[in-house]
């Protein structure tokens, strides 16, 4: 019998066989092999009813049966059941046969007397297509609704962007999964909130234990992640738990994972597939239940081009991939963060809330941010910072090498295109027309928001929309 285990997903295996001798033993097999559930069913005429419970994630049946036999079934199941994987069973080795099954819709074919680990290897490879067929189907029904039904897990994310709104959608499918997840992203975009996020809506009981692998060599990461036994090596004078220990039930958190070394990758591959491990200078295996959610700003692409990182084990961490995107693509964020980090700069100084002006305002809102979230945060925690007063300005933004582009960008656009206006016209324009070219940039400038463009123009919504309608616009 092989040390293959099965793929845990929570869902049956229906075992269809007229043998009762065979089935006792598929039972015995399967269930000795982590499925966690197995139905079974004597008849083929029974299939049908235990499949309508809607538990069964796989089904493994005989081809020959009387009564209703697999080729009668098979038809039934690819119509009906087409996101259930079927996996034929036979003791009649005949090619045409397997190819007959294969074109009528069997996820595999097995003849008997059955091969344990041939058997297991094709149930691990079907619980995955079953559990992805799921997960899909969840995710369009999900998708074609209106609302989250998690908020609470999302608060410390700030965010009115479709593609971020998008994201907590996708999180939310997958609640039941427990296989591992994959974050790229530019860094500073909040990955690690993506993955509290993942951790709270999947209502583990375990505690969220993150880990920065970037700088850390193979032994130190070993140790961390794994823990030691007491003499393991020289300073190890007591045993210590290691971080998988600590997320027993939980999610273990990996970020900058591109940035391990050969060694961990090993490892970590086989905590993935194993779900196992040893303390260092142990010889016990340890089992571990963690769920494993790894982030990376590298491009996968190049590392695998260079052979930097393991093919196998970035297939592992990718059974599900979330891209978070940069700053600068979801610009209807800044305004909200900008106040966000405001009220949060302001109760870490025990001060009243700052304002800030609008041409700070605008400046900060037309910034690419190469730094993402993580930057603006640095921004407006210095400025608030270093002005003691209840306004920022740009002079306050000014200090900060970074924000200098911003600045300058700013002021060359008040200046050049508001006020060296005699540029564009060679008699002094009239106050309709200075009206008009305010609203006009204040809406090219924050890319047709009319809050945010009545914000800058210092005028109320209603307002901007009634100038908006004279100048001929659609309010």
């Amino acid at each position: 019998m092989g040390e293959k285990k099965i793929v845990e997903t929570g869902r049956a295996v229906l075992v269809v066989d007229d043998d009762q001798d065979f089935l006792n033993e598929a039972r015995r097999l399967l269930l000795s092999h982590d499925v966690a559930e197995v139905v079974a069913l004597g008849s083929g005429r029974e299939v049908v009813p235990e499949l309508e419970k809607g538990h069964v994630g796989v089904i493994l049946m005989d081809w020959i049966m009387p009564g209703m036999s697999g080729a009668d079934l098979l038809p039934i199941l690819t119509q009906d059941y087409s996101h259930i994987p079927v996996i034929i069973m036979t003791a009649v080795s005949d090619l045409q046969v397997v190819v007959g099954c294969i074109k009528q819709g069997a996820f595999d074919y097995i003849t008997k007397p059955i091969d344990t680990n041939r058997l297991l290897s094709s149930l691990n490879k079907a619980f995955q297509i079953s559990e992805l067929s799921s997960q899909n189907r969840r995710l369009r029904e999900y998708l074609l609704g209106d609302s989250l039904s998690c908020t609470d897990a999302f608060t410390e994310i700030q965010s009115v962007n479709p593609r971020m709104q998008g994201i907590f959608k996708i999180i939310e499918s997958m609640r039941t999964s427990r296989n591992p997840v994959l974050l790229t992203g530019e860094t500073g975009v909040g990955k690690e909130l993506i993955a509290r996020a993942i951790h709270r809506v999947s209502g583990l009981k375990g505690a969220f234990v993150p880990l920065n692998v970037a700088g850390l060599d193979d032994l130190m990461l070993d140790d961390t992640l794994f823990g030691h036994r007491k003499g393991a090596f020289t300073g190890a004078n007591e045993s210590r738990e290691g971080l998988v220990a600590k997320a027993q039930g939980g999610t273990l958190f990996l970020d900058e994972v591109g940035d391990m070394g050969a060694g961990a990758q090993v490892k970590l591959l086989r905590l993935l597939q194993e779900r196992e491990y040893y303390r260092l200078g142990s010889d016990v295996l340890l089992k571990s239940d963690a769920r494993i959610i790894a982030a990376t700003n590298y491009d996968f692409d190049a590392l695998l081009e260079q052979g930097k990182f393991r093919r196998d084990l970035y297939h592992r961490l990718r059974c599900h991939h979330i891209n978070v995107p940069p700053l600068r693509e979801r610009r209807e964020d800044i305004p909200l963060l900008i106040d966000h980090f405001l009220h949060e700069s302001a109760r870490e100084l025990s001060r009243p809330v700052p304002s800030i002006s609008r041409d700070a305002r605008c400046a900060l809102y037309e910034y690419d941010y190469p730094g993402n979230v993580r930057e603006l945060q640095s921004l407006i925690h210095h400025a608030a910072t270093c002005n003691p007063g209840t306004t920022l300005t740009m002079k306050d933004f000014l200090e900060v090498d970074s924000v200098d582009a911003v600045v300058q960008r700013s002021l060359r656009i008040f200046r050049d295109r508001h006020f060296n206006m005699q540029i564009q016209y060679e008699t002094f324009p009239s106050l309709t027309v200075v009206e008009q070219m305010l609203i006009d940039e204040a809406m090219r400038t924050t890319g047709g928001n009319k809050t945010m463009a009545a914000e800058l123009l210092g005028i109320s919504r209603p307002t901007l929309n009634k100038k908006l309608s004279q100048m001929g616009e659609i309010a």
